[in-house]
């Protein structure tokens, strides 16, 4: 009798995966949160049973993290997640590290469905994936099925390994010249709140109008809303004169997949980073968006992106990083990102798009919204979705200054929209 090969019960860290576990910290969680809000407060029972049958169709988000000699790793894990009633501060801290925990949490709270998850285990394509297909499970049991749709995945569907696969790895191409590196940026330079804290600040806006300030502008929505960002920044770099003055540079996470093939659930993104020198003089609003669609253009080009995903994978082949001991690998790597990371940005933008549910549930979900990690390296980053008509743009601070967020919606109200905001803090 010819005898099965056994199941592989681990996995290697993907390129960009291998980044979070050195430099992830009780402030610097690099846990971010997606979140749907419903019409109907949430059965925690009907959520329990829901969540055990769709976590069992994502095996990649069912692991620990352990210690290897040389790398993280990850190991399959029995243990089914248990979600949680909402008690503290957004995108808090993982204890995956330790024995029986796993890297993504969900809670509930009132009529709010919310799954925090590592960015070591998936980026928001694989995390929204995973709450869309909660949701609609969550949904079937309550007696409301829903026929196939497209970026849901039922529990009955059968895994595939392209889910599974470093595509990082497999688009590696050996020999492709170093990208030119970047200059450091202009930072946010204010007090941190206490640890255990995180301010979140939403705008909801109309998407219709949006989409008619970015006809009327001759770009994409996302493009509209770095010059706008750019915008508030070159307000904030004119009241701050007495910060250093260095470039502004706001970093923008790319979904490959979109470039590369790919149906991977592990990260598969990488970041481009425009950037302007104010210190230069004055820049028009048209002036912004004409950068913004330039800059766009010609990075998000599959030759720039290969070129990005060849020089990061390159840093991990020398034989002298694989040899080097994981302690010391993570004080190198908490250096590197310090000085050639986030030293490197002022801040993020992450645009998820359009998020779309299946006719049958559509109208029983309110709002979906998206929280970015938390990070002390940029104090602030903004991410944003939108859903049924609204878009609901986030900004995830870790101090009490709030000037950057009244800059941009006041920007955003001056420009002729309505906004309403919301805030979890004062």
């Amino acid at each position: 009798m010819v005898k099965k090969p056994k199941k592989k019960n681990w996995y290697r860290l993907d390129n960009t995966a291998k980044l979070y576990p050195a430099i992830t910290s009780t402030q610097a969680t690099s846990v971010f949160r997606l979140s749907a809000t419903l019409k109907k407060m949430v059965e925690p029972s009907l959520l329990k049973k829901a969540l055990v049958r769709i976590s069992k169709r994502f095996p990649l988000f069912t692991v620990r993290l352990k210690r290897g000699f040389f790398w993280y790793y990850y190991e399959k894990t029995d243990i089914d997640p248990v979600p949680e009633e909402e008690k503290f501060f957004p995108c808090m801290f993982l204890e995956y590290k330790k024995e029986g925990f796993l890297p993504f949490r969900v809670l509930y709270y009132k009529r709010k469905i919310s799954l925090e998850i590592s960015h070591s285990i998936t980026d928001g394509t694989g995390a929204i994936t995973f709450l869309k297909s909660l949701i609609v499970e969550y949904f079937a049991q309550k007696g409301v099925p829903c026929d196939l749709f497209q970026g849901i995945v039922r529990p009955e569907m059968p895994i595939e390994d392209c889910e599974s696969e470093d595509s990082f790895q497999h688009y590696y191409k050996k020999g492709l010249p170093d990208p030119p590196p970047l200059a450091k940026a202009y930072k946010l330079n204010y007090k941190s709140i206490p640890m255990g804290e995180y301010l979140i600040t939403t705008g909801i806006v109309d998407v219709k109008n949006i989409l008619a300030a970015s006809k009327e502008y001759t770009c994409t929505v996302t493009q509209y809303f770095i010059a706008h960002y750019f915008d508030t920044l070159q307000d904030l770099f004119r009241l701050n004169s007495d910060y250093k003055q260095l470039p502004v540079v706001i970093n923008i996470p790319v979904n490959l997949r979109n470039i590369f093939p790919s149906k991977t659930m592990r990260n598969f993104f990488a970041g481009i980073s425009p950037a302007i020198d104010f210190r230069l003089g004055h820049y028009s609003f048209a002036e912004l968006i004409l950068i913004a669609q330039n800059y766009m253009k010609t990075a998000i080009t599959e030759k720039k992106l290969a070129q990005q995903i060849s020089y990061n994978v390159q840093q991990e082949k020398p034989l002298w990083i694989r040899v080097v001991p994981l302690w010391l690998k993570k004080q190198i790597v908490k250096i590197v990102y310090r000085n050639y990371g986030e030293n490197r940005m002022t801040t993020s933008l992450s645009n998820l798009g359009d998020v779309v549910m299946p006719g049958e549930i559509e109208d029983q979900i309110d709002r979906f919204e998206f929280y970015p990690p938390p990070s002390d390296g940029t104090m602030k980053k903004v991410s944003m979705l939108s859903y049924r008509g609204k878009m609901y743009i986030s900004f995830g601070s870790l101090t009490n200054d709030k000037t950057v967020e009244k800059l941009f919606f006041r920007k955003l109200r001056k420009a002729g929209f309505a906004v309403k905001i919301e805030s979890n803090g004062v």
